[in-house]
């Protein structure tokens, strides 16, 4: 029976009939045997055979096209990335809430895509990356090296401490893919240049400088003209996102206030004397020493023969005042050079440890009473010292500071109260998240109540940042259980659950009614305010003055000589319309318009330009600025390569796997 189907299968029916059958075989196959984007991947990218560049998409053999597939699990590591990218550059103002827009999706997909896409364009134009290339790329990171040297320990270690780990073989595999797609548009982005003259051309542009002059016009009238129903019908349409009722959320919260708490019992003398024998090291009367000195005085700047005779000075008093009967206040009157303590015969007084500069302050509390040193030199100069007196440090009785102590101990037991309050609390939202009265009656605390406020309201704890941020999380919306404690100042925490959401949603027509109605009467203004200076420019470029212009229309008149392109003046947008207008020829006189803050208008005419002046510019400024502009140029060059086979392929995304 084989046979005979064998053989009545054969021939040039048989063959037909086959092919008949594949047609709708190709379009019921499940895609993914196809090269589809199937159920583990994001996207995938298409290229019809290199033999027929020009198939449609809808050609039934699309098996035959070539496809590169972005995976879910290679979408959501990217995703990761970009997120701990965007926290670590944020820090606290990261919104986690926020980052899981659409957009931002999108934006990570593309990348993909664009990734896929050079992969795919590189391999049909035949480029192979060698082994070599690949050794060399990873010798030159710097992760894997050792005092500058490619280390292969390191190398393995740094891979197997990756997540998930990786072998060499699967690194040098995406090393390969990740060169391979980046040779040629590194290559397009490299070949960027600059002519002498498009680089002269360009120094004219930008150091260019125009005198102008610059009428501001008046205000235009309030516009209290009837708003009619279909005015307003429209106006409404047109601006959804003018007329939202914010994202709300009401939160109940606890909060703790070491304030609030009852005051701790006052220590007994058993506790207070506990603490004193354990701090009796802090309760010590410093070391005194009573001390005078001699400066002879060295600025900073001195030559080293002006240094050596200012040494050789403070030797010889200090031996003067080592003999025998010597008079040390005397000498100090005669020879220091210290004006606070000169009259005094060199008397500094009490001194403790650390009150002096440092080589001062360690020979002075070297020295044995009656002693003179020097000289001992510091910023100051050289100093002659002598030791009259000390003090040794003495311990402080019990009585004296008790009342410290009992200070200390007060703090301390209000802090420890507070802190077991909060823990407390914690331990009881833990056992029931979903609502926090049960632990409020335990503690005696109260419940209260905030909200609806949005993110953009300051009230009371919800003006915090933490709270808001926590408030409006995801995860707080989506739970509705109780937060961890949130500290809001020394002894000050909260912890709330959100208990109603609202998310942001249109107002009703007849709720914003009048902001419609003023929202169309100040376009009108506007746009009657700019007819008026479009008529007023008219006037200008057919020759009037500007100042008979400006009279009439009761503008204030500004000269602004010299105005360089780029400076945020008369403003940025101003600047920019400024510089757009062509510049004045014979009879044609150069004018435009532009919009200050607030709505008012100005008007300007264009007396003169003075292009920049490339010959001023420094051989190293130039080349510099070459290069900056070459590097530009490249990377314009590479994104339109990048978007050219964009262009030229089928991309296909599954937005469900987002």
């Amino acid at each position: 029976m084989l046979q005979k189907l064998r053989d009545r299968s054969s021939g040039w029916v048989a063959t037909v009939i086959i092919g008949l059958l594949m047609i709708p075989f190709l379009f019921v196959v499940d895609q993914s045997y196809l090269g589809g984007v199937g159920a583990n991947n994001v996207a995938q990218v298409k290229a019809p055979p290199t033999w027929w560049q020009g198939a449609p998409k809808w050609w039934p053999a699309s098996m035959l096209w070539e496809h590169r597939e972005v995976g879910v699990d290679e979408f959501r590591q990217r995703f990761e990335q970009e997120r701990m990218r965007q926290r670590e550059e944020q820090g606290d103002a990261f919104d986690p809430r926020a980052f899981e827009t659409l957009e931002n999706k999108r934006k990570v997909l593309e990348s993909l895509l664009d990734e896929k896409a050079l992969q795919l364009a590189a391999e049909r134009s035949g480029v192979v990356v060698g082994d070599a290339a690949v050794r060399e790329y990873i010798a030159t990171i710097p992760a894997f090296q050792v005092d500058g040297r490619f280390d292969e320990n390191r190398y393995r270690l740094a891979l197997a401490a990756q997540v998930p780990a990786r072998t060499p073989a699967q690194f040098e595999a995406l090393v390969r893919e990740s060169l391979q797609q980046s040779l040629i548009p590194l290559a397009v982005g490299t070949s960027a240049f600059l002519t002498d003259a498009e680089l002269d051309r360009i120094l004219r542009l930008s150091g260019e400088t125009r005198d102008i002059e610059i009428a501001l016009l008046p205000l235009a009238a309030e516009d209290t003209a009837p708003v009619g129903d279909d005015e307003i019908e429209a106006w409404y349409k047109a601006n959804p996102s003018d007329f939202v009722r914010p994202e709300a959320v009401t939160l109940e919260y606890i909060e703790v206030l070491g304030a609030n708490l009852p005051a701790p019992a006052p220590a007994d003398e058993a506790t207070l004397r506990k603490r004193f024998e354990e701090e009796k090291a802090r309760f010590v009367e410093p070391e005194q020493r009573l001390a005078s000195h001699i400066l002879v005085r060295v600025d900073a700047d001195a030559d080293e023969a002006t240094r050596k005779a200012a040494q050789e000075k403070a030797q010889r008093l200090a031996d003067e005042a080592r003999a025998a009967g010597a008079d040390f206040a005397a000498l100090a009157k005669a020879n220091s050079e210290d004006p606070g303590s000169r009259d005094s015969g060199g008397d500094l007084g009490w001194v403790e440890r650390g009150m002096m500069v440092g080589p001062f302050d360690d020979a002075l509390f070297t020295m044995q009473a009656g002693e003179v040193r020097g000289p001992v030199q510091t910023d100051f100069g050289y100093h002659v010292l002598q030791l009259r007196e000390l003090k040794q440090g003495a311990q402080v009785e019990f009585e004296q500071v008790r009342e410290e102590l009992a200070r200390e101990q007060a703090q301390a037991d209000r802090e420890r109260g507070f802190s077991d309050q909060v823990g407390q609390l914690t331990d009881l939202v833990y056992q029931n998240p979903s609502s926090l009265a049960p632990a409020a009656e335990k503690l005696g605390l109260q419940v209260r109540t905030l909200g609806p406020f949005t993110r953009e309201e300051t009230v009371g704890i919800g003006a915090a940042p933490e709270v808001k941020k926590l408030a409006f999380s995801e995860a707080m919306i989506e739970d509705g259980t109780a937060s961890d404690p949130i500290q809001l100042g020394p002894e000050h925490s909260v912890v709330i659950r959100v208990v109603e959401h609202a998310p942001e949603q249109p107002r009703p027509l007849a709720e914003v009614r009048e902001q419609v109605v003023a929202a169309v009467r100040a376009d009108r203004r506007e746009k009657a305010a700019i007819a008026a200076a479009d008529a007023l420019v008219e006037r200008l470029r057919k020759g009037e003055a500007i100042a008979a212009v400006a009279a009439e229309a009761g503008a204030e008149l500004a000269p602004l000589p010299g105005l360089p392109r780029g400076v945020p003046a008369p403003s940025p947008e101003g600047n920019r319309a400024i510089f757009a207008v062509a510049a004045p020829a014979e009879g044609k006189p150069a004018a435009g318009r532009f919009e200050l803050q607030g709505g008012r208008q100005a008007v300007f005419v264009v007396n003169a330009v003075h292009p920049g002046k490339p010959e001023e510019l420094q051989a190293e400024q130039r080349k510099s600025l070459r290069a900056q502009l070459e590097q530009i140029d490249g990377s314009i060059a590479a994104e339109a390569y990048v978007a050219a086979i964009r262009k030229g392929f089928d991309v296909v995304v599954e937005e469900s796997q987002l």
